[in-house]
């Protein structure tokens, strides 16, 4: 909380605790082997989950630094960690075709959930924890119920796998993006299609919706972004500028600002209601990962190019620029305790206090 100390994990399967001011080491606990690249938050921020290519999920107290469970039994990479909002359960996809539901306080896994024949790079809980949808490089989605761990429905009709999935806030809609370059959107309780978005000419990797559920922004292979009316499904908005892929989509709290980050180097950030870029903040490197704070008023973005960047949204000025001995892959910012939590390329799992910034 003084934001003097940084809790880092290394490729030599520890996590150390540092002394920011006097670059010592305070404590040494276990942690991956392997770069993070999968985070997931509860909404108290108490606990944060990591996800590595160690094929473990870590539980970590974000107040001591420790980790408390190890979440084993992947045989494979595991793909996608989501955490329910009453944070009791950890939803995970892995690349052997199963997902399953751990018990957070436990560390037991509640169910094994089998039904997909390939891959799930994707999942998304509903808002009121209860169902949760999965998709999967099978080219189908499926709806969960998360407490029974019984399949409610197999949702095909994309071409090609299907890699993003967000829920609209009153849960009632799915929207899937895939490698068929179209979006969908499912309604839940029925397993039906209710209408398909087509535009992007590559896959569609990412997406994020307003907070009022009325407007989905896609982000493609194709280096744009497009905003969609979800009722009509009608395409508001083409936003272009981005000279390569867009890894990572948000929309600020208000639902009036989109930030993107690309492998161009770039984050731009756009007016969502005229479709217009109003800034472009450089990094030196590919843009991995970008999180917005809950007031809406900062973005922190990891790149390739070894910093992590803390930006005002009004400014769009670098309040915080840190240097790192390893590229940024996920970023979660806990607006609790004004803390960023970020995962690296080599089993990183960094605290850095961002309350003070001006």
């Amino acid at each position: 909380p003084d934001g003097k100390k940084i809790v880092a994990a290394s490729d030599d399967m520890t996590l150390r605790v540092w002394d920011i001011e006097r670059g010592k080491c305070l404590k040494t606990l276990e942690g991956h082997a392997e770069p993070v690249d999968n985070l997931s938050a509860t909404l108290d921020g108490r606990k944060v989950v990591s996800g590595g290519s160690d094929n473990k999920l870590r539980v970590w107290d974000t107040e001591s630094g420790k980790c408390f469970h190890i979440l084993e039994g992947y045989p494979d990479y595991r793909s996608s960690v989501n955490i329910t909002p009453d944070g009791r359960r950890v939803v995970s996809g892995s690349n052997d075709k199963t997902l399953r539901v751990w018990d957070i306080e436990s560390g037991k896994c509640i169910h094994l959930l089998k039904g997909h024949s390939d891959f799930i790079p994707s999942a998304c809980i509903s808002p009121d924890g209860k169902r949760f949808v999965s998709g999967s490089n099978d080219k189908t989605l499926r709806v969960w119920d998360i407490e029974s761990g019984k399949g409610l429905h197999s949702l095909k009709g994309h071409a090609l796998g299907v890699f993003s999935i967000i829920i609209t806030p009153d849960g009632k809609r799915a929207i899937s993006g895939s490698g068929d370059m179209t979006l969908r959107v499912w309604d839940i309780e029925s397993g039906k299609c209710l209408r398909t978005l087509e535009g992007h000419t590559n896959f569609v990797f990412i997406g994020c919706i307003t907070p009022d559920g009325k407007r989905a922004v896609s982000g493609s292979w194709d280096k744009t972004l497009r905003v969609w009316d979800i009722e009509s499904g009608k395409c508001l908005h083409i936003l272009s500028g981005h000279s390569h892929i867009i890894s990572s989509v948000h929309i600020t709290p208000d639902g009036k600002k989109i930030v993107s980050g690309s492998s161009d180097k770039t984050l731009r950030v756009w007016d969502i209601e005229r479709g217009r870029c109003l800034y472009i903040l450089e990094h030196a490197g590919p843009v991995n990962s970008i999180s917005i704070s809950v007031d809406g008023i900062k973005v922190a973005s990891g790149s390739v190019d070894k910093t992590l960047r803390v930006w005002d949204l009004e400014s769009c000025k670098c309040l915080l620029l840190l240097a790192q001995e390893t590229s940024t892959h996920i970023i979660i910012i806990d607006d609790l305790k004004k803390v960023i939590c970020i995962g690296t390329s080599t089993g990183d799992v960094l605290f850095f206090e961002i309350k003070n910034l001006r």
